[in-house]
């Protein structure tokens, strides 16, 4: 039987990527079972693909949950807002966050799930901190702040607790204005401004005793090699 041509709206539709059908799969399926009860078996069904394909595109469900993290960071790097340019740190990191919120929320059923899991599960729930790591060193990179410097780990660490905290909150919010969510962001990111002002004072008041430290341990080498270079000589003035 020859097979039925696709019709013009069809074929003006691109199928979406293996690694995309496979995270859309998982987080369906999250959605309506729960983290424990999806196998990879039922991802690669849902996705539409041989269980062998599947296994080349991720090892794991906590690496496809990786892969939706970049997935997320995709969709907000490339939406970048240039209206912010200029504006406070605190403006731009808030304008960020929910952005990537905004690109959360058609998940936000499967996040719920996971979120339940994860509390029972802290190594998974660590692993997931370290894929938010390399998120977030991306993500405020987009936004002017600076994260290769002295403080540039705690920027870092400190933007995957404001998230994680801001988060927690939306998915317990069911106002449509998300009004307790911007209200623990703004909260969040002024502790997080304080605490990270605290950390550049003691950077800066302990920047002299760095340098002091840093001349003795330089110097501490030169003088152990002359006074070898001076018991050499005398030795052979002995020997003599």
């Amino acid at each position: 039987m020859a097979k039925k041509p696709a019709s013009a709206n069809e074929a003006a539709v691109p199928k979406a990527d293996p690694r995309t059908r496979a995270i859309e799969a998982l987080m369906a399926l999250v959605a309506e079972r729960g983290w424990a009860e999806v196998e990879l078996a039922d991802v690669a069904l849902k996705a539409d693909m041989p269980l062998s394909v599947l296994r080349d595109l991720f090892p794991s469900k906590g690496a496809m949950l990786a892969g939706f993290g970049r997935m997320l960071d995709k969709a907000v790097l490339d939406n970048a807002n240039p209206d912010l340019v200029g504006e406070p740190a605190h403006e731009r990191v808030f304008d960020l966050v929910m952005r990537r919120i905004d690109a959360m929320a058609p998940y936000k059923p499967a996040l719920i799930e996971i979120r339940r899991a994860m509390r029972r599960d802290p190594l998974s729930a660590a692993a997931l901190n370290q894929s938010a790591l390399n998120s977030w060193r991306y993500l405020l990179g987009s936004v002017g702040i600076p994260v290769e410097d002295a403080l540039g780990m705690l920027k870092i660490q400190g933007a995957v607790l404001v998230f994680a905290r801001t988060a927690d909150t939306w998915l317990d919010d069911t106002d449509e204005s998300m009004a307790q969510t911007m209200a623990t962001l703004d909260r969040e990111l002024k502790r997080g401004g304080r605490v990270l002002g605290m950390a550049e004072d003691v950077r800066r008041l302990a920047a002299p005793f760095h340098s002091l430290a840093e001349a003795i341990f330089e110097r501490a080498p030169r003088m152990r090699r002359r006074e070898r270079a001076e018991g050499g000589n005398d030795d052979t003035v002995t020997a003599v």
